[in-house]
């Protein structure tokens, strides 16, 4: 399998999976993080597609507008919403749930942004963990802390949160210590939102093996040095390897799981966690 082959796919709007759900309007606002791209910005189609209002979040501004032109170009049903913003600033954090909670209800969180670097313990610079851990966990973290009263003052007084996951929260690889930890931390975080939510706030993680996003793109070259094989080697062999169904996700295929969640049809997912992997933590050969 070559490098195009993983390329990052455009969401048609026969992607999306409609799902049937009163709470799937447009009074109800669905913020999503990472929507300048890859999974997040599936997500943000996803939930405009389902009927729901979008604050979609991200440091990328023209990311965010290709992602609008996206939704504008299907003609959803939701409108998609721009808020630039930084998840290493508690100050952006704290506006962004503020600019959310101005279009409608905020009743949903998807906290999907993300990022990687490849090297071993030894080397891993100790200024990236802390970068990765405040974008992929901490702020995660407070995205949820600053929702939750929000969710409270919906027309039924519940909310819910998805986090992305990966099965590097469930078993790990090597060179990639700060990726692995948030993503085990992510699990956590799962956990304890259902714990203190009674059934009203829920939260679900949704982890996967590789998904063709640029993420994944722009870690292959530095995963073949790293282990010094070819590029193709590190789809097929690496990402691929341990997998019984061969084949990549595609965003919007995470994107639907987010909507599935969400909707009354995920109403017993409560603190779980969809493992969508091809039978890659859970089989070998």
């Amino acid at each position: 399998m070559s490098e195009t082959a993983v390329e990052p796919p455009t969401v048609t709007h026969d992607d999306i999976q409609s799902i049937d759900d009163d709470s799937f309007t447009d009074r109800n606002v669905c913020l999503v993080t990472g929507a300048g791209s890859g999974i997040g910005r599936a997500t943000a189609l996803a939930a405009a597609g389902n009927g729901l209002t979008v604050a979609a979040t991200d440091i990328d501004a023209d990311g965010l507008e290709g992602t609008i032109d996206r939704g504008d170009e299907l003609g959803l049903e939701g409108d998609i919403e721009s808020i630039v913003g930084d998840l290493t600033s508690d100050d952006d954090l704290e506006r962004i749930v503020e600019e959310a909670a101005q279009l409608g209800d905020l009743k949903y969180l998807a906290n999907i942004a993300g990022m990687q670097h490849i090297d071993s313990i030894e080397d891993f610079p100790m200024e990236t963990y802390d970068r990765m851990h405040q974008v992929m966990l901490r702020a995660p973290l407070y995205l949820s802390k600053l929702c939750i009263p929000h969710f409270r003052e919906t027309a039924d007084g519940e909310g819910c949160v998805g986090n992305m996951g990966s099965v590097h929260g469930h078993y790990v690889t090597s060179d990639k210590v700060g990726y692995n930890v948030s993503k085990f931390g992510l699990r956590g975080l799962t956990q304890s939102i259902a714990a203190e939510g009674d059934g009203e706030t829920r939260a679900y993680s949704v982890s996967t093996g590789y998904v063709k996003t640029p993420l994944v793109m722009n870690q292959l070259k530095d995963t073949a040095e790293q282990r010094g094989i070819a590029v193709d080697e590190v789809i097929e062999d690496v990402m691929l390897g341990q997998s019984r169904v061969t084949e990549m996700m595609e965003p919007i295929d995470v994107a639907n799981l987010f909507l599935f969640g969400f909707s009354d049809l995920g109403r017993h997912l409560d603190g779980g966690d969809l493992l969508f992997d091809g039978g890659m933590t859970l089989t070998y050969e």
